[in-house]
């Protein structure tokens, strides 16, 4: 079912805002909003984006954020990608309309064509679990059988988590996996210490492994990226609609 991705606000603030709709349901947040203010991209906003372009995307979407929100209890690095890829969105849409052109390639022809995508007709992927008050979906391991008690990481959780990996001592390969997963799991079988979270997780089959990322994944609120379209030779091409430089490109 299609779900439209932003209303238009009606809340009294000092500056023009439009309120838009959280995919989340805000089940993942201590306030619990559903919705959330945020501001038009303005001509101010420009140099921003300018400054942030050799800076990574992480860089350009946290600035846009801090300029954009304007909620005094619910801060950028709190929110789940989903949020965030719904007040992307609606920040492009407001600034340059819902179409989107992208370039693909013809698998059969290997040559190069251009496919728009409507933003503002993106559905949203419902967790089909629901987390407890917490924020926290609870599920039993397919291998070990231990219950656990697991949490979306935020979009702060991430830039930290990649920052570290960036940190890590050259020619050695980060644990990447194993952060996340101590990160992920608040609880196993009751227990929330963290030496017990990263012994588990230590020993944690890749079986079990796995399914908590698939788990995850797949309860987590969001907007469908993923599109799947017909190239001019009749070949299917599938690809994802990312936020980077590209997504922005008009400012360009």
């Amino acid at each position: 079912m299609e779900t439209n991705i932003y209303e238009a606000g009606t809340q009294n603030f000092n500056l023009p805002h439009d309120v838009v709709s959280l995919p989340s349901g805000g089940l993942f947040y201590r306030s619990k909003k559903k919705t959330i203010k945020i501001g038009y991209l303005t001509a101010n906003d420009e140099n921003m984006l300018l400054g942030s372009l050799n800076l990574g995307n992480d860089s350009i979407v946290m600035s846009l954020l801090r300029s954009k929100i304007y909620e005094h209890d619910l801060r950028p690095e709190e929110l789940i990608d989903g949020d965030i890829e719904a007040i992307l969105i609606f920040l492009r849409n407001t600034s340059f309309g819902p179409e989107y052109k992208v370039s693909l390639t013809d698998p059969q022809t290997n040559k190069s064509f251009e496919h728009t995508i409507v933003l503002d007709e993106l559905n949203i992927k419902q967790t089909q679990v629901k987390p407890d008050e917490d924020g926290f979906f609870t599920t039993t391991l397919p291998k070990t059988g231990e219950t656990v008690k697991l949490k979306l990481l935020s979009f702060g959780d991430s830039i930290r988590l990649n920052k570290q990996a960036e940190q890590y001592p050259a020619g050695r390969v980060a644990p990447t996996i194993t952060w996340r997963l101590m990160e992920q799991i608040v609880e196993v079988n009751g227990n929330s210490s963290k030496e017990t979270i990263a012994q588990f997780v230590n020993q944690l089959p890749i079986m079990d492994s796995k399914y908590i990322r698939t788990f995850l994944r797949e309860n987590a609120p969001s907007l469908d990226l993923t599109q799947r379209v017909k190239a001019p030779s009749g070949e299917m091409v599938t690809f994802d609609i990312t936020f980077g430089v590209e997504f922005f490109r008009p400012f360009f």
